[in-house]
């Protein structure tokens, strides 16, 4: 069974920015006591540049200090949300990289910066780490591949290390199955070594019976006894006739 583990870098993105100052200090009177003598007209524009110095935007417009401020909080908060689009990013592409054919696309959350962009502040990379049916070997090879896959960011998420653990487990039970294939797969070749030494030896055996029989069969029959010299014997054996001498 395939297991979908998903891993993620979602810290939360720190909103703390510079805060805004209360507006009794952006517009707080200048001292009258502190400015320098001059006419009405001159003390006047002292006092004027003393208590918020004028900015002009593009078009010449001027802004307030709030104004200024609102805009150094937003380049701020960009400046963040963009180093941490960076940051998100390079973590799922080096899942994704390692992973291979094990690892999903990455997938993204956004959230619109005041600049009305998009920005990565979270995301995820599916991975397999489903063992290979009846192959501990290729199941082994997988989990290792995970494991680097799931540490490969160079801060790696708590999600992120519980998969490499589910993938570390995975390949002690790959290792064990396959320890027990090889003891299996040794027993078995010994027997069959055994087996074929003792086929070989009855088939020589066989060998050496039929060459006995066909050596058997190639050597000529005795011949039969001659009876001539035994009739000889007979002859010179029998007594002598008998001679009657009587007239």
């Amino acid at each position: 069974m395939q297991i979908g583990s998903a891993m993620a870098y979602a810290a939360p993105l720190s909103s703390s920015l510079a805060a805004r100052p209360p507006a009794s200090e952006l517009s707080r009177p200048a001292d009258p006591a502190a400015e320098p003598l001059a006419s009405d007209k001159n003390s006047s524009e002292l006092r004027d540049e003393t208590q918020s110095p004028a900015r002009t935007d593009d078009e010449g417009d001027e802004q307030s200090p709030r104004e200024t401020q609102q805009q150094r909080q937003e380049l701020l908060e960009v400046a963040e949300l963009a180093s941490r689009d960076r940051e998100v990013r390079a973590h799922e592409q080096a899942h994704a990289a390692i992973g291979g054919a094990h690892a999903g696309a990455p997938t993204y959350t956004f959230k619109r910066g005041p600049d009305g962009k998009s920005y990565a502040v979270g995301g995820e990379v599916s991975i397999d780490t489903s063992p290979v049916p009846n192959d501990p070997e290729a199941t082994l090879r997988k989990m290792e591949l995970v494991q680097r896959a799931a540490l490969a960011p160079a801060e790696p998420s708590a999600q992120d290390r519980s998969v490499a653990a589910q993938a570390s487990a995975q390949a002690t039970l790959a290792r064990a199955e396959l320890a027990q294939v090889r003891r299996e797969e040794a027993a078995a070749a010994i027997e069959e070594r055994a087996a074929q030494r003792e086929e070989r030896l009855a088939e020589e055996e066989e060998r050496q019976a039929l060459e006995a029989e066909a050596d058997d069969e190639q050597q000529p029959a005795a011949p039969p006894p001659k009876l001539d010299l035994y009739l000889r014997l007979a002859q010179l054996q029998s007594p002598a006739p008998i001679v009657d001498l009587r007239a």
